[in-house]
């Protein structure tokens, strides 16, 4: 992966996605869609379709990369394959905190790969698409959360943060290593009585007029890559306003100390941050960071916010599924996949909907309640939750379930 090129990566072209013309989709051919071979459990009923269900890629989703997402996908799964899967259980048993050479020998490794902020334009980064990002974290997730958090803080959380909120002074001087893996970050939010709710944040910043300075003092608990962090971004409540500051280890007041015994993401380092006085010139802070948001603790918002995503997911799988169907690529299996999950988000969100009206949701003239009754019976029919549950499992294991 060349860093300091995107020509391995043309996020502006759509030539793999013709959409002025049908050419990426050729009717009378499958080259448009490439359907991995599942001979062993070769499950399609479908009279005179050739399609065969690949349980491994339900939806063919490898159809909607381009040929460039592939090759990423596919040079990050080897290097993940090869490097980190024959030692994730020993970092797992031993707990990575414990080894932080290893732990740093893993972003220098990331660093080569070249996948490190990979989404960020210039700055050595790679500029590939978010669609491309995400496959980066799949194939790492595959192997571990662990190592999987590790990429993402660095990539995400500290680089993408000093991409979108920093000066070009800062950007320059930090994204080039941190992207190589020379230099490691992590995110300060998380507080002991605190997390994304910044109202409740208690690490304050105090601004200097007369030395341009601003002096921090606060606690921050559970940051990944916090013990072996070259650099934090810190995010303190200055007057009103929430700001971000970029610190350095070796900053006077700054110390960090390793969390153990965590019973998860145990391949990966975790820690606390503690700032005692400690003074950063005015260039240190995020000049386009002044009033971070954190979410209001509002049970409604959470319950809005699972219903969107429930909804969106099933929306867009079954605007795939519509796709193969169109050019003959379908198979059962798909179906029962929509069928079995919808049916059931769309039942369990209507219930929810109808219990946040309280004892409005029961009158007919708020309608959920009418929805709530007529899910009950599509969730039934056209094959119940675990009539289609069978039907995958036998795509998946080859045994037959049913006669």
């Amino acid at each position: 992966f060349n860093t300091t090129s995107t020509k391995g990566f043309n996020t502006t072209s759509t030539k793999g996605f013709n959409t002025t013309s049908t050419k990426g989709f050729n009717t009378t051919s499958t080259k448009g869609f490439n359907t991995t071979s599942t001979k062993r459990f070769n499950t399609t009923s479908i009279k005179g379709s050739s399609v065969k269900f690949n349980w491994e890629d339900a939806f063919n989703i490898n159809s909607l990369l381009t040929n460039e997402e592939r090759i990423l996908r596919d040079s990050v799964k080897a290097f993940c394959q090869s490097n980190l899967q024959p030692r994730v259980v020993k970092d797992y048993r031993n707990e990575l905190t414990g080894s932080p050479d290893a732990a740093k020998a893993l972003f220098r490794e990331f660093g080569s790969l070249g996948i490190l902020g990979c989404t960020l334009q210039g700055y050595g980064c790679a500029g590939v698409g978010s669609v491309g990002g995400g496959l980066v974290a799949r194939e790492i997730e595959r192997v571990d959360s662990g190592y999987r958090s590790t990429y993402s803080v660095q990539s995400s959380l500290v680089m993408g943060t000093i991409h979108a909120f920093g000066s070009e002074e800062q950007k320059s001087k930090y994204l080039p290593e941190l992207g190589k893996g020379n230099l490691i970050g992590c995110f300060g939010l998380t507080e002991p009585n605190a997390g994304s709710d910044v109202a409740n944040m208690s690490t304050r910043a105090v601004y200097d007029s007369s030395t341009e300075s601003y002096i921090l003092n606060g606690e921050k608990t559970w940051i990944s890559n916090a013990p072996i962090a070259d650099l934090a971004i810190i995010w303190a409540k200055c007057n009103d306003q929430v700001k971000g500051f970029i610190i350095e280890r070796d900053t006077p007041g700054y110390t960090s100390d390793v969390i153990k015994g965590k019973l998860g993401l145990r391949a990966s380092v975790t820690g606390s941050i503690a700032l005692d006085n400690v003074r950063v010139g005015k260039q240190q802070a995020l000049p386009l960071a002044n009033s971070y948001k954190g979410c209001c603790n509002q049970i409604p918002q959470l319950k809005f916010a699972n219903m969107l995503s429930e909804i969106s997911l099933g929306l867009i799988s079954c605007y795939q599924v519509g796709r193969l169907k169109d050019f003959n690529q379908e198979t059962p299996e798909m179906i029962s996949i929509l069928k079995r999950n919808n049916c059931s988000k769309a039942l369990a969100i209507a219930r929810t909907a109808r219990d946040m009206l309280g004892g409005n949701g029961i009158s007919d003239e708020y309608h959920v309640m009418r929805h709530v009754n007529n899910l009950e019976v599509v969730n039934t029919y056209e094959g119940t939750e675990d009539v289609h549950a069978l039907i995958l499992g036998r795509a998946i294991t080859g045994i037959q379930a049913f006669q």
